[in-house]
């Protein structure tokens, strides 16, 4: 079976085992913290829904400029190593402020130094492995950046599992303990880790993508879509269910999935076409958003996991792939550009369910909305590329 083979080419090549580990305990890492960050906000500092708001969206602005500057720039540089490297660091020293803030102005500081830098660490540890598999496995290449991105996720289900049973056992600070171990762990990793630099006058592989602002704006859209689930789910969970780690475990049901379905989506990508599977993905999101305005059941809102998980594999394993291939000659740009695009969406996501009242579950109308936009947009450009081929196949006859 060609995935079996894929598999054991993979596990061949030197360094991918530790590439592997890097994004798994950087996963690690996130999972911890992810699902409680905005509870933490809430319960143990005491900060409103605008000033949650504010911190999230004052951290990613930074975020987002930080990334697009460096990945534009990165390329120009032999080893990439050290940029997540220093990233990794300042996110321990901005943590560090974090755990110890007493109220808005150093909650806001904390997370701006943890956040900002971090853009750097998934934009180029994807540069770098995209370099790394390209030098030593070209036909696999697609298929291991997306098993990096599920050893990401496999890492952040187990933090997802970590961080609710820290917390039980040691509250908040447990958790934000555990966060910064993740990174630290990152950095002794990437410090052992061997970068494959480029090498002058190679070829880049040949089965990129055309550029479409089009499709970028249609993953924008879909990635907005999840950064007001990312947030807001976490919050409509307490408010219905009343115990912050309920979050994780839901998180976890999902992230239990992806390793599945990022492999599955892959495939299923190179034989039927990125745009397609794309599409078929946001119609999963659409019906768990939806599910999510009209159930307030927990066992509703653990049973629609899997479909939500199918369209984060999709969004971070497939549609990464798909902006990286425009960018083939630029592995640092294409990578950060699609880092980029995620942290502009949650910027912009972060401020839309302001528009509606309190936290409910009607915040979930708004991703729905942008989802359904998306698809539309996906649509017709499938729908364009499809009119294209048939006029050629019969000019091609003619």
């Amino acid at each position: 079976m060609p995935i079996i083979r894929d598999v054991r080419t993979f596990i061949s090549i030197p360094g991918a085992r530790k590439l592997l580990a890097i994004l798994f305990f950087y996963g690690i890492g996130t999972g911890i913290l992810a699902p409680m960050n905005a509870v933490y906000l809430d319960e143990s500092i005491g900060l409103s829904k605008e000033q949650i708001v504010a911190v999230f969206a004052v951290s990613l602005f930074c975020n987002v400029v930080i990334t697009i500057t460096v990945g534009w720039i990165s390329d120009r540089l032999k080893n990439k190593k050290r940029l997540p490297l220093l990233a990794a660091i300042l996110c321990m020293i901005g943590l560090f402020i974090y755990m110890n803030a007493s109220g808005f102005r150093s909650a806001l500081l904390g997370m701006t130094i943890a956040v900002a830098p971090s853009g750097l660490i998934m934009g180029q540890l994807f540069g770098m492995a995209r370099n790394h598999f390209f030098r030593r496995a070209g036909d696999i290449v697609e298929m291991a950046q997306l098993w990096l991105r599920a050893s990401f996720s496999v890492g952040f289900f187990m933090g997802l599992l970590l961080g609710a049973n820290i917390f039980v056992l040691a509250t908040f600070n447990g958790v934000l303990w555990g966060n910064m171990a993740g990174y630290a762990c990152l950095a002794v990793l990437l410090l052992s880790y061997e970068e494959t630099t480029d090498v002058p006058g190679a070829k880049p592989p040949a089965n990129g993508e055309p550029f479409s602002l089009v499709m970028l704006v249609a993953l924008l859209l879909l990635s907005c879509a999840d950064a007001v689930r990312g947030l807001y789910l976490q919050l409509v969970v307490l408010k219905l269910f009343g115990k912050p780690e309920i979050m994780s475990y839901i998180w976890s049901t999902q992230a239990v999935f992806e390793l599945l379905f990022m492999t599955l989506g892959g495939y299923w990508a190179a034989r039927y076409g990125s745009k397609k599977i794309m599409f078929l993905a946001g119609c999963f999101a659409l019906a768990a958003y939806l599910t999510y305005t009209r159930s307030s059941s927990l066992p509703v809102f653990f049973a629609v996991q899997p479909l939500y998980s199918f369209f984060v594999s999709i969004l971070y394993g497939v549609a990464m792939g798909y902006v990286q291939r425009m960018f083939l000659s630029r592995t640092g740009f294409g990578a950060s550009l699609y880092v980029f695009i995620s942290q502009t969406a949650s910027l912009i996501g972060y401020f839309l369910p302001l528009f509606v009242h309190g936290i409910t579950p009607n915040i979930f109308f708004i991703p729905s909305a942008l989802v359904a936009l998306s698809l539309v947009i996906i649509g017709a450009v499938l729908y364009r590329e499809r009119g294209a081929s048939s006029r050629r196949s019969m000019d091609a006859a003619g």
